[in-house]
């Protein structure tokens, strides 16, 4: 195969025969490697095959034989680029330059299997799947070249090198530019883009896809494009370099598209328009890059992929929908149960994610109470106040009578021993301390603080009430038991709170909530062992420091699941607001003697598929909003104290309750719906879709008219390297000047 671009004259020509027949030694000597034979020669000079001594490998020297100033210009520019993508294993390795010798050479990798050109002129056209292979890696490495500004300019199968396993390297950048040059270059007849085919064109990304696709066509073809011997002979008839150039633009753009290609074995619509538009004259309707080239390869690859999948949706439709049509009701039953178990599982899931956030605020809010009643039990100076009230030999006296529980505390007498006591210096003292507490911002919101002596008699409360001076001893916030003893009820020595507690919950008759109290014991010097001096607490609605926020089909409520008679009172529920807000009133007896049973409360990983609200069953017209299915999930309410490490559990539960029918039901009759609706659809239009399934799949495997065989190949090895008799290209007729070399 000819692809040379500079012709050369009879003379030129017979001298280059006789320095091939006379090349028995280089043309000077290179150090460090042994010259084995010669491997071509050409306008340029001779290329030499030598041993490396250091390595013992074979390398290619290039010798440039002409000294003239284009041979300079053209050795510094394939040099440079050369060095400059000497990383990418796309592009033949440079190893030495001899810029001083004479003539100057350089030295590169030696490929054995010789060049693309001398494959297809010794075994021909390639098999398109071969080609192809081929032609996606030579331009993924003039891709990798054009990512670091370098534009070929001379792209043909003579400059494309195979190395031993057959991959293809880049070779001779002679006429390379970078991407910023503003000079033109000439690359070789036939493979050269008709407007780079001009002394003042400048370099553009554009000509090398055109040299692509002209190699791409030749791989296939076995000849470049628009080469015809009546436009070689009209070529050569120019008489200058000008002229020829013009004559082969205008006769590349007049000339209809070639077509060879398309009646290749393997070569399919896709692959033929993608040669087409690479070899496309006009520049702007030509693949823009060479990433558009490998994007439209890429596209062809896929939808090849694709093409099995098509032909078994034209066969099998028939089938599926026999096979659909004796499933199809044991199908729509388990889509729609795996439906409503999914939806569920998400929905009780999304139901314990809920809970467990307003379980943790919960337990924020109660351990920043357990730390502020803690901080005042700890207190030296609260501490010797309570102990000098202890000792006051004015109080103790009304402070034992007031706590006898044969007081009729709401005699005059107890009245008149009441005000005695709240006007006692160290009870105000007592009073102004604790007030001080419920007022400080810093501390937490809370409905009251108070301080009982260790006789349970309440010796302080903020806000100041007629508490003070009345015996709270049976309250289970002074006695730590899980419900409160009767009212005459005094404790022992040792009946007394031995730590931080969480009374029971008890409704509060100025908030109309419900309401409890955490509470602490005071002893001597904090030591547990010393002598104990009383209790401190506040005392807080529930409602107001846990927010269960959500709407009628979704929210939370918090239950005290603690021994006693109060178990399973629910502490929070929408249906307390709406008294609350709505009706302007406290709670109900019938409201607030509502309790969950064991049986209701979630069982199964504290989550229940069929929750029943227990308003819904125990009030008859204000819970019939809640008489409904639920989906729940349950989470303990948590908090840590001062004696123990680990979080311990308060008896207190989050549940998250969900509608089932707004969430599950609902969804599942619409699915049901369009299940059906889509059944009843696709066995109406069944004979249509199958028609024009086989009438899309007859035109996808025939889509230029006839069915396009695969040929599977792989690119056939080179027996060696022939000499490289073309690699004489036009000159850079712009480098008039002679250039020293760097």
């Amino acid at each position: 195969m000819t692809q040379r671009t500079q012709y050369q004259s009879p003379d030129d020509h017979e001298r280059s025969r006789q320095l091939s027949l006379q090349g028995t030694r280089p043309p000077t000597d290179v150090p460090g490697y042994e010259p084995q034979r010669i491997l071509g020669s050409g306008a340029f000079g001779e290329v030499w095959i030598a041993l490396d001594h250091n390595t013992g490998r074979r390398v290619a020297i290039k010798f440039y034989t002409h000294r003239g100033g284009l041979d300079w210009t053209q050795l510094s520019r394939e040099v440079e680029k050369l060095a400059f993508l000497s990383a990418d294993r796309y592009v033949v390795q440079l190893y030495d330059v001899g810029w001083n010798a004479e003539p100057p050479y350089y030295v590169m990798e030696y490929l054995e299997r010789g060049s693309l050109d001398d494959l297809i002129t010794r075994d021909g056209p390639l098999p398109a799947a071969a080609a192809v292979a081929l032609f996606r890696e030579i331009a993924v490495g003039l891709l990798h070249a054009h990512g670091k500004g370098v534009l070929h300019c001379d792209l043909k199968p003579a400059n494309v090198l195979l190395d031993q396993d057959s991959h293809p390297r880049l070779a001779d950048f002679g006429q390379s530019r970078m991407s910023h040059e503003q000079t033109p270059a000439l690359g070789t007849l036939f493979y050269m883009a008709p407007e780079q085919a001009d002394l003042k064109a400048l370099p553009d990304a554009r000509w090398d896809v055109y040299a692509l696709g002209a190699v791409l066509y030749t791989m296939l073809t076995g000849a470049p494009p628009y080469q015809t011997g009546a436009m070689v002979d009209e070529l050569r008839s120019a008489p200058d370099l000008e002229s020829r150039l013009a004559m082969y633009r205008h006769a590349i753009r007049r000339a209809a598209a070639p077509q060879a290609h398309r009646h290749v074995a393997g070569v399919d619509r896709a692959l033929a328009e993608v040669v087409d538009r690479a070899l496309a004259p006009d520049p702007n309707k030509r693949f823009a890059n060479v990433q558009a080239v490998l994007d439209a390869l890429a596209v062809r690859e896929e939808r090849k992929a694709r093409r099995p999948l098509v032909v078994l949706g034209a066969l099998g439709p028939a089938l599926v929908l026999l096979v659909a049509a004796i499933f199809a009701w044991q199908w729509f039953a388990t889509v729609v149960d795996q439906s409503d178990r999914s939806l569920t599982t998400q929905a009780l899931e999304g139901n314990q994610f809920a809970a467990q956030f307003v379980a943790r605020a919960a337990s924020d809010e109660l351990g920043r109470r357990y730390r502020a009643v803690e901080q005042v039990a700890d207190d030296r100076d609260f501490q010797s106040l309570l102990r000098r009230i202890e000792a006051d030999p004015q109080l103790k006296p009304i402070r034992e009578q007031l706590s006898d529980p044969a007081l009729d505390e709401e005699s005059p007498a107890a009245e008149a021993l009441r005000q005695r006591l709240a006007a006692n210096p160290l009870i105000v003292e007592l009073q102004k301390k604790v007030t001080a507490l419920r007022d400080d911002p810093g501390q937490p919101y809370s409905a009251s603080w108070l301080v009982n002596d260790s006789l349970g008699l309440q010796l302080a409360r903020a806000p100041q009430s007629r508490t003070i001076g009345r015996n709270y001893a049976w309250r289970t916030y002074f006695s730590g038991a899980t419900e409160d003893r009767t009212r005459d009820w005094r404790p022992g020595a040792s009946d007394h709170l031995k730590s931080t507690h969480l009374s029971a919950a008890f409704l509060s008759q100025a908030s109309g909530q419900w309401t409890v109290s955490i509470s602490t014991p005071v002893f001597e010097d904090a030591q547990p062992d010393k002598r104990w001096l009383g209790v401190v607490g506040l005392s807080v609605d529930v409602g107001s420091f846990v927010e269960l926020r959500g709407d009628r089909d979704r929210f939370g409520v918090l239950v005290d699941l603690r021994d006693g008679p109060n178990r399973g009172l629910v502490l929070q529920h929408p249906i307390y607001d709406e008294f609350r807000e709505q009706k302007k009133q406290p709670l109900p007896p019938e409201v607030s003697a509502v309790r969950l049973s064991d049986d209701a409360l979630p069982q199964s990983k504290e989550r229940s598929r069929d929750y029943v609200d227990p308003f819904g069953t125990a009030m008859q017209n204000d819970g019939a909003a809640y008489r409904r299915h639920w989906l729940a999930a349950m989470v303990p309410v948590t908090v840590r104290q001062r004696e123990k490490k680990e979080m311990q559990d308060t008896g207190w539960r989050v549940i998250v309750q969900q509608a089932y029918e707004p969430a599950i039901g609902e969804p599942l009759e619409r699915l049901r719906l369009k299940l059906v609706a889509s059944g009843l659809l696709a066995m109406a239009l069944a004979t249509a879709a199958l028609t024009a399934l086989w009438v899309m799949v007859l035109r996808g495997l025939r889509p230029d008219g006839r069915h396009a065989a695969t040929i599977a190949g792989t690119v056939p090895p080179s027996v060696g390297p022939t000499p490289d008799a073309t690699m004489a290209t036009l000159p850079d007729l712009s480098a008039l000047a002679k250039r020293k070399p760097p």
